[in-house]
């Protein structure tokens, strides 16, 4: 029988948890046309909540087009304006005859090179990088265009969008992007990103262009009723036990942490022939760890003694940093070492801030750490 529970992808219907009142709330902003901003750290399942919903309104909704566009291995503003343009095309239609047509009604301007293959039925844009950067406009307001002519709605969705501020020029492309966006009556956009840090300034910074764009949601960690009711459910399904008691313990041993709960779930479910024994889970647990110990040492290993220090006083609970306390005791520097260092770790997933305080964000890499330091 196959797992019920799913890690390292998106997770399907069947593995989703909860999220109800998000659920509702970002179906309701995306089909009335309301531009949503969603925002968690990595692996806490704002990406598997965004196509959980799109797939919904597919379902539901046919007569909607959803284009989504992933900006993890973007790296230049050529680039995710060429992408943008290839992912609209190839949203307003699926029909590889469509599309030298659809180009034509669309640009104006600029003359892409269309190059199908119809062995797998996709295409590729070939651009002038000069014009294309030039032309952005044009490209910014695609979806908005094919709507107008095809005469649908347009559903945008951007994940790991803080990596526009990796670009070159990137504050002209959001004051484009947010000039054209806003005036679209025919599209709306999903944007998300889990570095905190960053997409709180792109949208919550009111002198950035994204200021008030939209909604935003803030995702926080499931609540340990519903994991362990999903827990329960999900072993009970597959034919097999684990008692409250032991969901919650998986839940507690990966604070809450989507991503590493399925994980937990699945090799403890791999273990189980009928009911979950008694060292299952920290066996399991044990398993995990020893898998990920070349990387938390790769990660050591490129990190400065005060960063290492730093990790060191956010284990121990610490929260006045730049104390001068905490900077003696801790060996963390000076306060502009302090926040430099934060800086780091948050751009390395490392740590970030949770309800005014800074945590782990790997609960398994804090374990390790916990260990190896002997905190």
């Amino acid at each position: 029988m196959k797992s019920p529970f799913m890690f390292g992808s998106t997770v399907s219907t069947i593995a989703f948890t909860n999220r109800k009142i998000e659920l509702k709330r970002l179906q309701s902003n995306l089909v009335n046309g309301i531009n949503t901003t969603i925002i968690s750290p990595r692996r806490w399942g704002k990406s598997s909540l965004v196509e959980y919903v799109t797939k919904k309104i597919r379902k539901d909704q046919s007569e909607i087009v959803i284009i989504s566009m992933d900006l993890f291995s973007v790296r230049s503003q050529e680039e995710f304006l060429s992408e943008f343009a290839r992912l609209c095309i190839r949203g307003i239609s699926d029909k590889w005859e469509e599309w030298a047509k659809t180009i034509k009604e669309a640009f104006k301007k600029l003359v892409p090179k269309l190059v199908i293959n119809a062995d797998v039925g996709d295409l590729t844009l070939e651009f002038d990088w000069n014009e294309i950067v030039k032309q952005k406009d044009e490209i910014l307001n695609l979806p908005e265009k094919l709507a107008e002519i095809r005469r649908k709605k347009v559903i945008i969705c951007i994940d790991e969008f803080q990596n526009i501020r990796n670009f070159d020029s990137q504050l002209d492309l959001e004051r484009a992007m947010r000039a054209n966006w806003q005036r679209h009556k025919n599209v709306t956009y999903c944007l998300y990103g889990s570095k905190r840090h960053m997409m709180t300034d792109i949208f919550n910074a009111s002198s950035n262009p994204f200021y008030r764009f939209g909604d935003l949601i803030l995702l926080n960690k499931i609540s340990t009723t519903d994991w362990v009711d999903f827990l329960c459910k999900s072993f009970a399904r597959s034919k097999k036990i684990i008692s409250p008691t032991q969901a919650e313990q998986i839940t507690s041993l990966m604070e809450n942490h989507a991503w590493y709960i399925q994980q937990l779930a699945h090799y403890t479910w791999i273990k189980t022939d009928k009911e979950v024994d008694a060292n299952g889970i920290g066996e399991s647990f044990e398993e995990i760890l020893a898998s990920q110990l070349p990387f938390f040492e790769a990660t050591i290993e490129r990190l400065s003694n005060t960063q290492i220090n730093l990790m060191k006083a956010v284990l121990s609970g610490e929260q006045q940093y730049t104390g001068t306390s905490a900077m003696r005791n801790y060996g963390l520097g000076t306060p502009n070492n302090v926040r430099k260092n934060i800086k780091v770790l948050e751009e390395l997933d490392i740590i970030d801030k949770y309800d005014g305080n800074y945590i782990f964000l790997d609960p398994v890499f804090k374990v390790w750490m916990t260990r190896t330091f002997r905190l």
